[in-house]
């Protein structure tokens, strides 16, 4: 299995979304690297867009482009480690929470959309939402905007707000 073709690529191929909720131990939890090491800074590929690797595929552009202290030099795998690591680590009973992929809920009829995860190190929804490497099942319709906090809310914040009438 390739993956799922990129829009108007020859030959690209992105991940599907099992597959990619399959690299993270827990829902939230840093995917792994599921390539081997290219001895370069991961932000050659994975910058605020992602790039077509021939015989790879679509690398995704890295979420954590607005984050406050991420920098070409920030250490990624601080957080995300390779695939092949397996054998560094003991066995273990743990299992953590499925990645929830489905769509955020809507406060009320007719408004957008709430943002269904955390959004620390997730500032650049593009990354996500628009652009080749996104997944089709959470592409946006409307990647000219580009404050989507406005619109759309965590779900923790939904508790702080009433509905007209709720009162």
């Amino acid at each position: 299995d390739q993956g799922v073709k990129v829009p108007d690529k020859e030959g690209a191929y992105k991940t599907a979304s099992a597959d990619r909720a399959d690299r993270r131990a827990y829902d939230g939890a840093p995917p792994v690297i599921p390539h081997e090491s290219f001895k370069m800074a991961c932000r050659e590929c994975h910058g605020s867009e992602g790039i077509y690797i021939q015989d790879l595929g679509y690398s995704p552009p890295s979420p954590h482009e607005m984050t406050s202290g991420m920098s070409a030099e920030s250490r990624c795998q601080q957080c995300h480690v390779f695939q092949n690591t397996t054998a560094s680590f003991k066995p273990t009973t743990f299992e953590g929470l499925a990645q929830d992929l489905g769509s955020g809920s809507r406060f009320w009829e007719g408004s957008p959309p709430t943002i269904p995860h955390q959004v620390f190190m997730r500032e650049n929804c593009a990354a996500c939402h628009s652009g080749p490497a996104a997944r089709e099942e959470i592409r946006t319709t409307h990647p000219e905007r580009e404050r989507c906090q406005q619109c759309h809310v965590p779900q923790a914040s939904q508790n702080t707000f009433s509905r007209q009438g709720d009162e």
